[in-house]
């Protein structure tokens, strides 16, 4: 593995740094992902606490879905008296870049992706009542470093599948913008932005790595825009 510690932002943490134990946001059909940028509107009081703390602290939030009813089997994680829904195991951890105050008490916030994290145990809610887990960051170390990442891409196929996604839904798009991206970037992007279904989503974000998530979604874009199976069945990763 590379290391980027000479280049990193002196905003952005290295391995050592991210925390053991980390707030969590479950929300079904979102996705972040590392090296992505994720928008945000907070206004329950249970989450309002939880930024506030995370900003006097690590500044790091954990995305997670819970799970849905005919999801993975074994992928839900409930709490120990079923008061919670479960969620699934492994999540992104994305870090605060910037935050606004609205007039009617809600924060807009913008996390960026750091890295992700399987799910060791649910911990005891955290005073102001939002969720906590102790995160293992191991597995995913390398999310570290996508910035150097080498990403095997069938641009032209993605391409295609995406003109014939967005005909058949209707959507419009700038497409100079999507051509002129970074291959890591484009299929960052629209893995995260794309309205695939909460499954779709956790397959995305639990690919081994981009060029595997690339794979995933020119499947699941040929599989909408044409009717076509993918070639390959979503797989978790180990």
């Amino acid at each position: 593995m590379t290391d980027r510690s000479a280049e990193r932002s002196p905003f952005e943490p290295g391995f050592e740094q991210l925390p053991e134990t980390l707030p969590i946001f479950p929300l079904s059909g979102v996705l972040l992902l590392p090296g992505g940028k994720l928008p945000l509107n907070i206004f329950e009081p249970r989450y309002l606490a939880m930024v506030f703390d995370s900003l006097a602290g690590h500044r790091m939030i954990g995305m997670v879905q819970p799970v849905q009813p005919g999801g993975y089997a074994g992928d839900g994680l409930p709490t120990e008296d079923g008061s919670r829904p479960g969620v699934h195991r492994v999540g992104c951890a994305g870090r605060i870049t910037s935050f606004n105050e609205t007039e009617d008490g809600r924060l807009l916030l913008a996390l960026s992706g750091v890295c992700r994290f399987e799910v060791g145990r649910e911990l005891d809610p955290a005073p102001g009542g939002y969720r906590r887990v102790s995160a293992i960051f191991a597995p995913y170390r390398a999310d570290l470093d996508h910035a150097e990442e080498l990403v095997d891409l069938d641009r032209e196929r993605l391409m295609a599948a995406l003109a014939a996604y967005f005909r058949g839904r209707k959507l419009s798009t700038d497409w100079d913008a999507v051509k002129q991206a970074a291959d890591h970037n484009l299929v960052t992007s629209l893995s995260m932005v794309l309205p695939f279904g909460p499954a779709e989503k956790q397959a995305l974000l639990e690919a081994a790595d981009t060029t595997a998530r690339a794979k995933l979604l020119i499947a699941f874009l040929e599989m909408t825009a044409f009717g076509q199976a993918p070639e390959t069945p979503p797989q978790r990763a180990n």
